[in-house]
């Protein structure tokens, strides 16, 4: 069963049908590679950057093929310039969508559900206007388009979730790796709130067994995360040029686990310090110790 079809299935909550807990672990993300696990690049270009490492785990055709839905998932969330830090690098997500038009996808959809007003973070962010000159589906999100997923995690049974992500035949997480005063930092997989409807605000009382239960219903086609800039104060917004550290990093991977533990040693950290990363890899859901990973770091 593929990614799209498993999760029109559960779409189909309001028809009875409940997923197990971990029935998610079933897929097998498409496009997987079987040989680079992790590709880490550091350079000045952040376009190049994220070529370089989508291409060292195969390139975009082995995960967009042509005709494909997809949606570009990045964090859009704030009402902030990229050089703060607080939304994904602008660069990075259109080179995404340009790789994924070159791939032959039928249309590529970019969304957030922000916290700040999105006509203002669409634009401030630097998202809009360089994904929207690409021929980008970009559009704020419909509150109508949010529908109840059974979920049957472990804290998270049900939620309503954006209907688009579930309809998408891939979907690529872009997040950006900054601090969070609650999950101390958010990158792929607490990326995700930006497709939930509802107060969001309520899981924060079992944050991390959270974001584990909605990662791993919702498993991303490929995650490449954006340490261009990384936040490491003040987070999520910021708001402060000095709290932000220029790191140059992309990091792009299928396992959304092994790519947030990663990204946690750019802050001085290691995933088993995040306990959302530590209860994911606890469940089968992906690898938290990089050491038997083949890790490609590439310099540009």
């Amino acid at each position: 069963m593929n990614r799209r079809r498993f999760l029109k299935l559960a779409a189909l909550t309001g028809a009875g049908i409940t997923l197990p807990c971990g029935l998610g672990r079933l897929i097998t993300p498409v496009g997987a590679s079987e040989g680079t696990d992790l590709a880490v690049v550091v350079g000045q270009d952040p376009a190049a950057m994220t070529r370089s490492a989508i291409d060292a785990l195969g390139g975009i055709s082995k995960f967009i093929s042509r005709n494909d839905i997809v949606v570009v998932k990045p964090n859009m969330a704030w009402d902030r310039t990229p050089e703060l830090a607080a939304n994904s690098n602008p660069e990075v997500v259109a080179t995404v969508v340009k790789m994924c038009i070159e791939a032959g996808a039928a249309k590529v959809k970019v969304f957030d559900r922000t916290v700040n007003d999105p006509r203002r973070c669409y634009v401030q962010s630097g998202i809009g206007p360089a994904v929207s000159k690409l021929g980008a589906d970009l559009k704020h999100v419909d509150e109508r388009k949010f529908r109840d997923m059974t979920i049957n995690g472990r804290a998270m049974k049900k939620w309503p979730l954006y209907t688009e992500v579930i309809e998408a035949d891939k979907v690529i997480n872009v997040p950006i790796a900054k601090h969070h005063g609650l999950a101390q930092l958010t990158m792929a997989m607490k990326n995700w709130m930006g497709v939930m409807g509802g107060s969001r605000r309520r899981i924060h009382q079992n944050l991390d067994q959270s974001l584990v239960d909605l990662s791993m219903f919702l498993r991303p086609t490929l995650t490449v995360l954006d340490a261009v800039r990384i936040l490491i104060n003040n987070g999520p917004q910021g708001g402060a040029l000095s709290d932000v550290r220029l790191t140059n990093t992309v990091i792009a991977g299928v396992d959304q686990v092994a790519v947030d533990s990663y990204g946690a040693s750019l802050f001085g950290m290691k995933g088993r310090d995040l306990g959302y990363v530590r209860i994911a890899a606890d469940s089968g859901m992906g690898v938290m110790d990089l050491s038997g990973l083949n890790i490609k770091k590439i310099t540009l």
